[in-house]
């Protein structure tokens, strides 16, 4: 997909999202704005493992640490904005630390640990009552509007976040670093022989696809005025997450964006004409254009023309 295609189509699917509240109910809102939201941790954890290739599971724990953070600055008198931007430093420096740790894993191995800082941040949060409410959770200040207005608002915060890492993914992807995460994915050892400094690489990479997850995280919590441990850090989520990035095409620009949306619709309308059988239903369908469409669906394209111009 040329670059200023998958320019027009980030400016449509931003611009047909933010009109929503033109003419939808409060239903089509929260689709829309649940759209936005993964669409916006897709494309944070495409920096980590699409682009680099690293199977990270890290996501909820990135997630669920954001929530809190900002939801204990609130609670402190912290206005909310601020306390996003608090939750959002302050999970990027705990990735950067982290990083340093975990990224010394390959493969399964980083896999199973990034899985298990998600599982280790939700018992910590669980232990650690006094500070954050333990098992029972915490409430979030309340806003102070009607349930649309509500919706409304973080319907457009969740289009700004997804904005900004858009943004920020296409100056990766034309810059150094994605050159480098490029490198990585397909030869570490070799990318490493030639200059590139890996350890840094995939710190810087890792660290993005914790900055996003964090702000959308406190949105979050601000947006349904409550959270709690079982909650915020859910591997179900993680899981979500990558399946979303390799069905719209992971290591893409506008893949792991379109990959939610597809996703999130495709939820809605098995939850509503199979109930019993939706999660099933679901994964099959996952299962089977992954399994067809190994490239994402933006290889959709490309596969029918190249099926158009062999039936010619």
């Amino acid at each position: 997909m040329k670059p200023l295609a998958q320019y027009a189509a980030i400016l449509v699917g931003l611009v047909l999202l933010g009109t929503t509240p033109l003419y939808a109910d409060n239903y089509i809102l929260r689709t829309a704005a649940t759209v936005a939201m993964y669409g916006a941790l897709a494309t944070s954890w495409n920096f980590i493992g699409g682009f680099t290739g690293y199977p990270s599971f890290s996501t909820a724990a990135f997630f669920g640490l954001g929530a809190y953070v900002g939801t204990i600055c609130q609670r402190n008198g912290i206005p909310m904005g601020v306390a996003w931007a608090i939750a959002t430093v302050s999970v990027a420096a705990f990735a950067v630390l982290l990083g340093g740790i975990i990224l010394r894993l390959r493969g399964h191995y980083f896999a199973i640990g990034s899985i298990a800082i998600v599982e280790l941040c939700r018992l910590i949060v669980s232990s650690w009552s006094d500070l954050t409410g333990g098992g029972d959770g915490l409430n979030v200040p309340l806003i102070h509007a009607s349930p649309d207005a509500v919706t409304r608002l973080f319907l457009f915060v969740m289009l700004g976040i997804l904005a900004a890492s858009l943004v920020v993914t296409i100056i990766v992807d034309r810059s150094r670093l994605g050159f480098g995460l490029r490198c990585i994915h397909q030869n570490e050892d070799a990318a490493a022989m030639v200059g590139i400094n890996t350890t840094a690489y995939k710190i810087a990479a890792y660290t993005l696809s914790a900055v996003f997850c964090a702000t959308v995280g406190a949105a979050y919590a601000s947006w349904t005025g409550y959270i709690d441990p079982t909650d915020s850090f859910q591997i179900v989520m993680t899981v979500k997450v990558a399946v979303m990035a390799i069905l719209g095409g992971a290591g893409t620009v506008v893949g792991p964006a379109l990959g939610a949306a597809a996703f999130v619709l495709l939820e809605e309308v098995f939850w509503a004409n199979f109930i019993d059988w939706n999660r099933a239903i679901l994964g099959v369908v996952i299962v089977l254009l992954i399994f067809f469409l190994p490239g994402g669906l933006l290889s959709l394209r490309a596969r029918l023309r190249r099926a158009s111009g062999g039936a010619t």
